[in-house]
C-alpha cells in the first residue's frame, strides 16, 4: 500500500480538482455564506435578545467595516471619488442604507429562516428594475421564472396565515431596496470604474447610518454588545472579500448558484442559536425561489 492510499487527506490535496479554480471559487462562496450566517445570527441576538436598536447595530457594523477599509481607501485616494454622476452615487448609497436598515429591522422581529428566504427574492426585483429603468428585454422565460419566484416568496410570507406578522415584510422591503442598489450598480459600472462605485459606498454609508442611529436615541451598550458588533463587522468584510475572490476566480454563472447555500446555513444557525425550526412551507417556497433563480442563471448563460 503506497503513502497516498494511506493518507486520504494528502491524496485529496494532490487531486487536481482540489487545486482547481472551480473548487476555490465554490469554497470562497460557501465560506462567505457561512460568515454571513454568523453575522445574521449575531445581529438577531443583538436586536431580538439583547434589545439593541437595529439602527445602532447597523451603524456599528459598518463603522467597523469602514475602519478595516481605511488602508485600501488611503491607497486609492480621494481622486477615486471624481465622478460625473454624483446624484446616482448618492441615490445608490441611500438605497443600500435603506436596504440594510430594513434587513436588520426584520431580523429583530422574524426568525432567520423566514428572513433569509424572503431576501432571496431580490434577484426577481432586479429583473423588473432592469426592464423598467435600464430598458433590458425580458423574455417569457425570465418573466415566468420571476413569477414563480414571487409565488415561492408568498408561500413563505403566508399573509393569509394567522401567524403572519407585518414585521415579515421588512426582508421584502430590504430585497426591493437591494435590488434597486443592484440596478444602479449595473448602470454606474457601465460608465465609471468599479473603484469609484465602491469608494462612494464605503465612505457615505457609515455617516448616514450614524445619523439614523442618533435618531433612534441613546442606549447603554455593554462590552458584550461591542464585542459582537466588532466581530460581525469583521465577518462582514471577510465575507465580502471572499465573494469578490470567488467572482474573480471563476465565471459568475458558475459561482452564483453556490450563493444559495446561504439558505440552509442560515436555517441551521437559527436553529442552533435560537431553536427556530422552519415549517414545511419554507422548503416549498424556497425550492421555488432557488429553482427560478437557477433557471434565470441558466438562461443568461446560454444567451451570453
Amino acid at each position: 500500500m503506497n503513502q497516498t492510499s494511506q493518507n486520504p487527506a494528502r491524496a485529496s490535496e494532490q487531486d487536481p480538482f482540489f487545486r482547481s479554480a472551480a473548487f476555490r471559487a465554490a469554497a470562497f462562496m460557501i465560506v462567505a455564506g457561512a460568515f454571513f450566517a454568523l453575522v445574521n445570527v449575531t445581529t438577531q441576538f443583538l436586536t431580538m435578545r439583547l434589545g439593541l436598536s437595529s439602527p445602532l447595530v447597523v451603524f456599528g457594523q459598518y463603522l467597523v467595516a469602514l475602519l478595516l477599509s481605511l488602508p485600501w481607501l488611503a491607497r486609492v485616494g480621494l481622486s477615486a471619488m471624481k465622478t460625473r454622476h454624483l446624484g446616482h452615487h448618492l441615490l445608490r448609497v441611500l438605497f443600500a442604507v435603506l436596504g440594510v436598515q430594513a434587513w436588520v429591522a426584520g431580523l429583530a422581529h422574524v426568525p432567520i429562516w423566514q428572513a433569509i428566504a424572503l431576501i432571496m427574492t431580490s434577484p426577481f426585483f432586479v429583473t423588473i428594475g432592469a426592464r423598467l429603468f435600464l430598458g433590458e428585454q425580458i423574455g417569457w422565460h425570465r418573466l415566468s421564472a420571476t413569477l414563480i419566484g414571487f409565488v415561492g416568496g408568498m408561500i413563505i410570507l403566508a399573509p393569509w396565515s394567522d401567524a403572519f406578522s407585518v414585521h415579515a415584510l421588512w426582508p421584502v422591503v430590504a430585497a426591493i431596496f437591494w435590488a434597486a442598489t443592484s440596478v444602479l450598480t449595473k448602470s454606474l459600472t457601465s460608465q465609471e470604474p468599479a473603484t469609484t462605485v465602491t469608494v462612494y459606498l464605503l465612505v457615505l454609508m457609515t455617516p448616514i447610518n450614524g445619523l439614523l442611529a442618533l435618531g433612534s436615541g441613546f442606549e447603554t451598550i455593554s462590552s458584550l454588545m461591542v464585542a459582537l458588533i466588532i466581530g460581525s463587522g469583521i465577518l462582514t468584510m471577510l465575507a465580502q472579500f471572499l465573494i469578490a475572490k470567488a467572482y474573480a476566480t471563476a465565471d459568475a454563472t458558475y459561482v452564483q448558484p453556490f450563493d444559495h447555500v446561504k439558505l440552509p446555513l442560515n436555517v441551521l444557525g437559527g436553529f442552533l442559536a435560537f431553536g427556530f425550526a422552519p415549517p414545511g412551507q419554507l422548503w416549498l417556497g424556497a425550492g421555488l425561489i432557488v429553482a427560478a433563480s437557477l433557471y434565470i442563471i441558466y438562461r443568461e448563460a446560454r444567451s451570453s
